[in-house]
């Protein structure tokens, strides 16, 4: 697994009931199709997507997520610099928690300045303003990467009510 496989999983579920080609899934995250091409290939290989019409695995998916993601792909925070907010810093989870600091993706076209926190590749923060439901998704994974046990748990009751509706 490779960081940005987590982002494609993610708007491969923001595109479920939709056709979609690979060209068009670059085009929206940011990536190469050859980078798509090779993102599908290893998510299929670590059984997160199902079968050949390459759904994801939701439940499989959400416990990588939840146990799996915060020590395969940790992060800290780093240098105060300009950026888009994440984690607890951005919606959904801004609403339900107060924080001093604020968390940022590096981005010199932002108007925040708090403590920087890597993202999973350097292009997120340009698919993230494309498409605000993945924005909120990767604010949710990025809590769970970074945030202390009452982020995380917020996060990831989030991510179940999004991943496993029927089953909340």
């Amino acid at each position: 697994m490779r960081p940005q496989d987590v982002v494609v999983l993610l708007k491969l579920l923001l595109l479920e009931g939709t056709a979609w080609q690979g060209k068009d899934l670059a085009h929206a995250l940011s990536l190469s199709p050859t980078e798509i091409s090779f993102s599908l290939k290893r998510c299929q290989y670590a059984r997160l997507l199902e079968g050949t019409d390459r759904r994801v695995a939701r439940r499989t998916f959400l416990e990588f997520l939840l146990y799996g993601l915060p020590v395969v792909f940790p992060t800290q925070p780093g240098a105060q610099v300009r950026g888009l907010p994440t984690a607890h810093s951005a919606a959904p989870l801004r609403e339900q928690l107060v924080a001093e600091q604020l968390y940022v993706w590096p981005d010199a076209e932002s108007d925040y300045w708090g403590s920087a926190i890597e993202p999973l590749y350097p292009r997120v923060p340009q698919a993230a303003k494309a498409d605000a439901h993945l924005y909120e998704l990767l604010a949710l994974v990025d809590a769970l990467r970074v945030g202390r046990s009452r982020e995380r748990k917020l996060a990831g009751n989030s991510l179940k009510v999004f991943m496993l509706p029927a089953h909340v």
